[in-house]
């Protein structure tokens, strides 16, 4: 980017003042862009002359490598400042990925009240909506006048991740309803807040998945969902950048799977290739090996091939159609359970509609291979319907398998976009040429 240049510029004529003002000046994604493009010598340098508040805004964004290379760089008092500046969530992500000797230093360095703030946070299960909640938020009683809650936020809320949603708790902090500051600005200043609120605010349990608490962000356009207890007191919440966070790498995660890759938690170019192969080997290995029950199946019809070679001719492509089409119905309904709109209580009207698919493509296909198999291939009629009514099975089989698999993970706790492209591919498989087999050996007679 032509600005980086520029900034690049400043750094080499030494012109720090202005280039702190032009730090100041850009988005802190955009800064920390910047500070991971220059040497790793000058990292520490160039961060330790930012202002507190926009070094802790830029360190937030920052990947794992960058915030442990200038950790190591900082003061005892120099990463106090900058941890107590980051809201907790902040704090909190970043430690769950550092190495434990960068972590407790961190803890070392900051407050008792952070510190025990983050070891609470630090407690909830991984995943879960208590571990990227952030404990910043605003509080109004039902009792405040609409005046009353306006001088209280202007004197509580400075800190605050966001004032744009407020929460109002009764005494025991129970949360009992929401509304939004513009429901401040434009009310009645001696309108009560239990008046203006609502009283019956999305929520989750600390103990939720994340990905549930993003999915009500996204359902209900919110900027911050509360999150509360077993008891149902208010103790964090979750703001629509953490959830954009969560669903971006839910998707990563996903698609990763779907291709038969452990999901990585660095970007491609700095993970290495030694890494790299450990993700994926493991995947390839265990793919290799259950393609041994396709050579076993076509070794157990060694003396049919041997009779009619020219079925051996058509096994690529059933088994290719067999595994695009269990791959459209795998990939479909995994998107639709990561969206909540197919559950395991919906298998029956799944299978239902996957089978009418499944039947008018099979249908489609089969026509084309015989015509295929007639015109192009030149095989006799016994063997273009063989090669054409097997299409039709494996179609329909292949779908089924694709579309129940993702469901019955779901169901005892499983990733469904494991059952993704290569797994159901393996197992498509073998099924098509059993399927292939079994109508050969019945019409041919072997």
């Amino acid at each position: 980017m032509e600005n980086f240049e520029n900034l690049r510029q400043l750094l080499d004529e030494k012109k720090y003042t202005s280039l702190m003002h032009e730090l100041d000046k850009l988005y802190p994604a955009d800064a920390a862009e910047f500070l991971s493009r220059l040497p790793l010598s000058q990292q520490p340098a160039v961060f330790r002359m930012l202002k507190k508040d926009t070094a802790a805004e830029i360190f937030a964004e920052l990947d794992n490598d960058d915030k442990e290379r200038i950790i190591a760089a900082l003061t005892d008092s120099e990463l106090n400042q900058i941890t107590e500046e980051l809201f907790t969530d902040d704090v909190v992500d970043m430690l769950e990925e550092l190495p434990a000797n960068v972590v407790k230093r961190v803890l070392q360095n900051v407050s008792p009240e952070t510190r025990a703030t983050i070891n609470r946070f630090l407690a909830y299960p991984e995943g879960s909506a208590g571990s990227i909640m952030t404990s910043e938020y605003a509080t109004l009683k039902g009792e405040m006048t609409v005046n009353e809650a306006i001088a209280h936020i202007r004197k509580t809320g400075y800190d605050k991740e966001t004032i744009y949603t407020l929460y109002v708790i009764d005494n025991g902090r129970k949360l009992i309803g929401m509304l939004e500051l513009s429901d401040l600005l434009f009310g009645d200043p001696e309108e009560k807040i239990k008046n203006l609120m609502d009283p019956d605010p999305a929520s989750v349990l600390t103990t939720d998945d994340r990905e549930t608490a993003a999915m009500l962000i996204a359902k209900y356009d919110l900027l911050a969902l509360p999150v509360v207890d077993s008891e149902g007191r208010l103790v964090g919440i979750v703001t629509v950048d953490d959830a954009l966070d969560v669903l971006e790498n839910e998707a990563t995660e996903d698609i990763a799977k779907m291709a038969a890759v452990t999901p990585a938690d660095k970007p491609y170019l700095k993970t290495g290739a030694i890494s790299i192969f450990k993700k994926r080997i493991p995947w390839l290995l265990l793919l290799m090996v259950s393609a041994i029950f396709t050579g076993r199946i076509i070794m157990h019809y060694e003396n049919a091939l041997g009779l009619y070679a020219i079925l051996t001719a058509f096994i690529p492509m059933l088994m290719d159609t067999g595994g695009n089409a269990g791959s459209q119905a795998s990939v479909t309904i995994i998107r639709s359970i990561s969206l909540g709109e197919v559950e395991f209580k919906n298998l029956f009207p799944v299978v239902w509609k996957e089978i009418r698919v499944s039947l008018l493509c099979g249908l489609v296909l089969s026509a084309a291979a015989f015509t295929k198999a007639l015109l192009v291939d030149r095989v006799p009629v016994n063997i273009a319907l063989i090669v054409s009514l097997t299409i039709l099975l494996v179609v329909i089989t292949s779908k089924l398998v694709g579309a129940v698999l993702p469901l019955l993970a779901k169901l005892v706790r499983l990733d469904p976009a494991v059952m993704a492209s290569p797994l159901i591919t393996t197992i498509v498989d073998a099924l098509a040429l059993l399927i292939y087999f079994g109508i050969a050996s019945a019409m041919l007679g072997i």
